[in-house]
């Protein structure tokens, strides 16, 4: 199938961009800055692409109100790779980690970090399909524990936490991968945050950590040396060849977000936009959403009709008007939009309106 124009990308990544976004870097592509080459072919060692990488990272700190005393961090290798770089880095004495299992990332990341040491599952939705976001405080969380690791917002199953959980005295660390800059979140409660660019910021390749200082330097000395956080913090991100160009992107997209009201004003929208298709999906008749009311995603709104059958033509049908990647992911099966920042209001609409087409031909 051939498009004349863009459609509805609703993939739940690599996703949407901001077509502004998307403009100013093809109007650079071939000349940055008056450099005479793209940033694609341009030197990470050079002065220009210094300021480029050290200008994402103060407007990621303004976006995020990002205390001074964290380091943030561009690295490579996506979520998965910080799955084994959290727990080689953080286990030190106790080598005891507690994880909060509430979907298939969750449950991948206390695997690995099984590899490492005492892993406990301090929570769990499984019971449940991962249809919500288990209740949990400091006594679910033992008071040795090394650090304590949560997933914000569930991908694949559509949910996501409306707190923050208390840990006691374990630092708090998470994947924020499908939610990071989509709203509000007070930065200090953690003590590492981590996610892949490629659902809010910037194409596949880039993966941000964020984390406190005084948890840098405490990987053991047989670490492989990419692993050890300290010679990234120490390195300025650039050890070896960062992401360059994706950092690039990813310092448009803060600056497109900055000019457009920030993170705040962000999260209001994201909030209309999934609300907006919660109240649809609620009061329909054909479709539901399996994600308890309180725990739903703002970013990913999963729904099904109840029948495997009527799901595919769904899905094959809204790709055929210009709303692609609606299927949901293959382990689970329905419908999944995700509604990440990018996604225009009209995206949404565009959708309720086939969902409703397609309800009264059933």
């Amino acid at each position: 199938m051939v498009f004349k124009k863009r459609v509805y990308n609703f993939a739940a990544g690599p996703s949407m961009l901001p077509q502004y976004v998307l403009e100013e870097v093809r109007d650079e592509m071939l000349n940055f800055g008056g450099s005479g080459v793209s940033v694609m072919e341009m030197s990470h060692r050079s002065k220009i692409y210094q300021r480029i990488i050290d200008d994402a990272e103060t407007d990621l700190r303004e976006l995020l109100g990002i205390p001074p005393a964290y380091k943030v961090l561009f690295l490579q290798g996506g979520a998965t790779l910080q799955f084994s770089m959290v727990p080689i880095n953080l286990m030190r004495a106790s080598r005891k980690a507690d994880y909060v299992l509430t979907g298939s990332w969750s449950v991948k990341a206390a695997a690995e970090a099984e590899k490492f040491g005492d892993i406990r599952v301090a929570a769990s939705s499984k019971d449940s399909n991962f249809s919500y976001i288990p209740k949990i405080g400091r006594d679910d969380f033992r008071p040795d524990a090394a650090y304590a690791h949560i997933t914000v917002n569930n991908t694949i199953y559509g949910s996501r936490y409306n707190y923050v959980p208390d840990t006691g005295g374990a630092p708090l660390v998470c994947d924020w991968s499908s939610g990071i800059l989509s709203e509000c979140l007070d930065i200090g409660k953690f003590g590492l945050i981590y996610a892949g660019a490629q659902k809010n910021i910037a194409p596949a390749g880039l993966t941000i950590v964020i984390m406190r200082e005084d948890l840098i330097g405490f990987a053991p000395k047989d670490a492989p040396v990419y692993l050890d956080y300290k010679i990234h913090a120490d390195n300025g991100s650039m050890y070896n060849t960062p992401p360059a160009f994706t950092i690039y992107v990813a310092g448009k997209v803060f600056k497109y977000l900055k000019a457009n009201g920030g993170v705040a004003a962000q999260e209001l929208r994201n909030r209309e936009k999934a609300g907006k298709l919660y109240d649809y999906i609620d009061g329909s008749s054909l479709y539901s959403a399996p994600v308890a009311k309180e725990d739903r995603s703002l970013m990913n709104v999963v729904f099904v009709t109840g029948n495997d059958a009527l799901d595919k033509e769904f899905v094959a049908g809204a790709r055929e008007e210009g709303l692609l990647e609606l299927n949901g992911h293959r382990s689970v099966g329905g419908m999944r939009a995700s509604v990440y920042n990018a996604m225009p209001p009209e995206g949404v609409d565009a959708l309720i309106d086939f969902m409703e087409r397609f309800e009264r031909r059933q």
